[in-house]
């Protein structure tokens, strides 16, 4: 009997027939839950960019985490709908093999063809091609200019040297003697002295007279560089084979010469120290401080992971820089060399090192000798190196470091500050009855002074520094925020008067007026046209910025003299605004300038 005769009867009976298997239908278009993931993804991700998510967790999130959040919840919306579509879509299977493999294709050529050169300060990678050598390895060790007959004269000082890593005292203030800057950029612009190629490396300028002195980068040599200050031309160099290199820190050396008596002492990322005859270029001594303290190489890179940033500190006789470790006997903040012989003098505390240079400050009518060290704040006396005080400042110099330098605030107070959610904090240093010196803190503002890897300014009871990519004031007496805006991202920043020069990160250069009643940009330059954590320098009227791939001068207009060539032709595409908002993009660099010509502003 059929299939068929059987069903007839069955039907006829009254008996129920199972109906044949139909195969589900599978359509076309995402299911809801899909897209209500999607949006719920999208609306957290714009939660992210918003900063919502900061006043939830606290200060931790800064423009990195925020960055690396945003990718994780764009890469599990791509992957949810990817996965969709290929595993339960009613689209043909042609259709499918081809998104699997021309992602998998995509990934596999990306991998084989692009490598990543550096990332921004919040994380944002920027891509060379795998087969591209990095820029520095390209670059030729410029020449450096035929002999001048004052070639053997000594060097000499002017009055408004910027002879050390953020200004004479060191503190990203210039002295009130320094010349005053008129803002009136607009009508008055400042004109462009030189620009040449540079090597790697977020070293700034030190300046002598008629010199300045940097560090950079070229392929397997970290040189110390000397240039007219008038030209750009190059004076010497003095290189050795060393080389820095990590995708989150960037190529090249970091600190910024100091120079004492015409003689220029350099410490580079990898350990070496310099003493360099200014006039002639020649090596008076050099040490490698890591073989000298018996450091490991490679364990003390790991553990310093973005490379030796501090600049040298000038104390009497001897030069000071950071120690390090890991040692058999421990690590050693600092460590003191002879400045005539390069003999190693003394050694002073018992912490790994930081990214922030050793510093001499007055606290309490003394002065001391202060290590931002990776996890404590130490004040040593300068004349014994016997430790007086110290307070913890938690961080790791493979993660969440200190890079901010320790400032003076008030008579007794001591301010510092870092990003990673710590944010800015004041201590009071005072005196005991027994004669021992006691900390005790005065403030803390998670939220606030979250600098990165900036530096922090006072002028008159407040302080101006970048916070978290954007420009922040708090008043000194009890870290209050007095207002915040104007991102100009991890750049630097210096105070001349009651301006603030700050060095954008991608690298125009802004005037701001420091005072405590509210952000004004008064006036802005395209100076460098690409990522710029170089501290700028300024000597008098000439300001001095540099960045991995470029270097320039200019000369600033001063309310105290009259420029005397605001009648040059108007040759430059240098571009200078008097009234932009905090936003405005960067504008082109203008076409390099003969050495010494000056270029007007646009």
């Amino acid at each position: 009997m059929s299939k068929s005769t059987r069903r007839s009867k069955k039907q006829r009976s009254g008996g129920s027939v199972d109906p044949a298997p139909v195969s589900e239908a599978r359509s076309l278009w995402p299911p809801r839950r899909l897209i209500v993931s999607l949006c719920s993804l999208a609306a957290a991700a714009a939660m992210v960019r918003a900063g919502l998510l900061e006043s939830v967790v606290g200060g931790i999130v800064d423009g990195a985490v925020r960055n690396i959040i945003t990718l994780i919840l764009g890469f599990s919306a791509l992957m949810s709908a990817v996965l969709w579509f290929v595993r339960e879509s009613g689209h043909r299977s042609t259709w499918k093999r081809g998104l699997g493999f021309g992602l998998l294709g995509l990934v596999g050529l990306g991998v084989a063809t692009l490598r990543i050169e550096r990332v921004s300060g919040d994380l944002v990678p920027e891509f060379r091609w795998a087969w591209q050598k990095s820029r520095d390895t390209l670059l030729a060790r410029p020449a450096a200019a035929p002999p001048s007959l004052s070639a053997t004269a000594p060097w000499q000082s002017a009055p408004h040297d910027f002879f050390r890593f953020l200004g004479p005292a060191g503190d990203a203030s210039l002295p009130p003697s320094a010349p005053a800057l008129d803002p009136a950029w607009k009508q008055n612009p400042p004109r462009e002295l030189w620009r040449r190629p540079i090597g790697a490396g977020w070293s700034g300028f030190a300046t002598y007279g008629d010199h300045a002195v940097t560090l950079e980068q070229r392929g397997d040599e970290e040189i110390v560089t000397c240039l007219a200050l008038a030209s750009g031309e190059p004076e010497w160099q003095v290189a050795v084979t060393a080389r820095h290199q990590t995708v989150l820190g960037g190529t090249g050396p970091r600190s910024t010469p100091t120079i004492h008596d015409g003689v220029v002492y350099a410490a580079g990322a990898t350990g070496w120290l310099f003493c360099v005859d200014g006039v002639t270029g020649k090596v008076l001594w050099k040490k490698d401080v890591l073989a000298d303290l018996g450091i490991d190489a490679a364990a003390h890179a790991a553990a310093v992971a973005w490379g030796r940033s501090g600049s040298p500190l000038i104390l009497g006789d001897v030069v000071v820089v950071q120690g390090g470790g890991p040692r058999a006997d421990g690590p050693v903040a600092l460590v003191a060399y002879d400045r005539s012989t390069g003999d190693r003098r003394w050694t002073a505390g018992d912490d790994q090192i930081s990214f922030v240079s050793p510093s001499l400050l007055m606290l309490g009518g003394r002065e001391f000798l202060v290590a931002v060290t990776e996890s404590q704040v130490i004040g040593f006396d300068p004349a014994t190196r016997e430790e007086a005080w110290r307070f913890p400042w938690p961080g790791h110099s493979n993660s969440d470091a200190s890079c901010t330098q320790a400032l003076v605030i008030g008579p007794n107070r001591l301010f510092i500050s870092k990003g990673y959610g710590i944010g800015g904090a004041a201590f009071d240093v005072e005196p005991g009855a027994d004669g021992a010196w006691t900390v005790k803190e005065a403030w803390r503002n998670k939220a606030g002074m979250k600098t990165k890897f900036t530096n922090v300014a006072v002028h008159e009871g407040h302080l101006y520094g970048l916070s978290d990519g954007i420009l922040e004031c708090l008043r000194a007496s009890d870290g209050k925020r007095m207002w915040k805006g104007g991102r100009y991202d991890q750049g630097q920043l210096l105070r001349v008067g009651d301006l603030l020069v700050v060095q954008s990160e991608p690298g125009d250069v802004v005037l701001v007026e420091a005072t405590p009643e509210a952000h004004r940009e008064v006036a802005r330059l395209s100076a460098l046209s690409e990522q710029t954590w170089n501290s700028p320098a300024i000597a008098g009227d000439k300001l001095l910025v540099r960045n991995a791939r470029e270097a320039a001068c200019y000369r600033l207009p001063l309310r105290s003299a009259e420029v005397t060539d605001r009648a040059a032709p108007n040759a430059g595409t240098t571009n200078v605004d008097a009234t932009p908002t905090a936003e405005t993009p960067p504008e082109a660099d203008p076409a390099p300038a003969a050495s010494g010509e000056e270029k007007p502003a646009a």
